[in-house]
């Protein structure tokens, strides 16, 4: 059996190792397309078109149905990729797998290394394709149903201070347009607490400054309405009237644009991210998700509900906005032994 992963035209992607043995190959391509470019999952081995045909769908489904990002999508199609090897190599056909055909993966997977919550993953996106291959009446019954994953200790999100906040959104001074562009970016993820992905794809029709929101667009392609504060709208006008007019091309919608007029990446702006936080003096690791953790926390100290910060972050469950009162609750103790007579 031999497995590949190949991803052109994503400089950020890498292929994963492959494995070969002596079984009879098949080959199928899955195409996934976003903004022009597209992954391609290309696995040989000696599965049936039968699962081909069932992945391919559901991998349509999770693109286009459910509008899940080419992130998300690619990590779906990775894990099940993976597991249509290790059913080629154990001779198991689609009809045939059941819960211990799962379970064994599930186990081969743990000897492997894998850590916890790539094992969680994996049995997340294995129930996803069978759901759906039940619901079309392609499969009896689900062999996920009675599994758990493994148990998962639940991080509590590393933050920026306040202080240490101010001093990222301070570091890209000055009039150079570039460091313009950096400050909105900076004060516009932080003021709305946007993921990175939701920032740079922002467009022009989503930035209201007059009215004070952004409008963005989350996973599952679902746009959410979240008010930005009057640092954040001064950086964007700033921006807007100074840099953008001059950098971003007539047919241009993306809101923030390198100087040769080409939408900000990810890559770009995790660069930046990290390049203004060691002129700010931080030390902590950091990343751009860092500044949505420390938006939600913030909030929450300074006397937030919690349901309207499960509606600022896009949060489908609530039970996903909950981590962040952990971290509001230890701040809180704090201050209560540091100013109350009998802390």
């Amino acid at each position: 059996m031999k497995c590949c992963i190949v991803y052109p035209h994503y400089s950020e992607y890498h292929a994963s190792k492959c494995a070969s043995t002596n079984r009879g190959t098949h080959r199928w391509e899955l195409d996934v397309h976003k903004m022009g470019s597209k992954i391609r999952i290309v696995v040989a081995s000696g599965m049936s078109v039968a699962f081909d045909g069932a992945l391919d769908d559901y991998i349509q489904h999770l693109r286009v149905e459910r509008g899940l990002s080419t992130h998300t999508v690619d990590a779906y199609a990775h894990d099940l990729a993976r597991f249509a090897g290790c059913l080629a190599d154990a001779g198991v056909a689609l009809t045939q797998v059941d819960e211990a055909t799962v379970a064994a993966h599930l186990v081969t997977l743990s000897q492997s290394g894998l850590s916890a919550r790539t094992q969680a993953r994996a049995l997340s996106s294995i129930r996803g394709f069978f759901r759906f291959l039940v619901q079309e009446r392609r499969h009896p019954v689900d062999p996920t149903e009675l599994l758990d994953g493994p148990r998962l200790l639940r991080k509590l999100p590393d933050i920026l201070n306040r202080e240490e906040v101010v001093r990222l959104l301070d570091a890209p001074s000055g009039s150079k347009p570039n460091r313009i562009r950096d400050r909105a970016m900076l004060h516009t993820m932080y003021g709305a607490g946007l993921r990175v992905t939701e920032l740079i794809e922002l467009d022009l029709g989503d930035v209201n400054l007059e009215e004070g929101f952004v409008s963005a667009f989350g996973k599952g392609r679902k746009r959410r309405i979240v008010p930005i504060g009057a640092h954040a709208r001064a950086a964007l006008t700033e921006y807007f009237d100074q840099v953008r007019p001059r950098w971003a091309g007539p047919a241009s919608r993306a809101c923030f644009v390198t100087a040769r007029g080409k939408a900000m990446t990810r890559q770009a702006f995790w660069s930046l991210v990290k390049r203004y936080a060691r002129a700010a003096g931080i030390t902590k690791p950091i990343s751009p998700h860092k500044l949505r953790h420390s938006f939600a926390t913030h909030l929450l100290t300074g006397g937030a509900d919690l349901r309207s910060v499960q509606t600022m972050l896009g949060h489908a469950d609530i039970s996903t906005t909950q981590i962040y009162t952990h971290v509001a609750g230890d701040h809180l103790h704090k201050m209560h032994e540091r100013y109350h007579p009998r802390g």
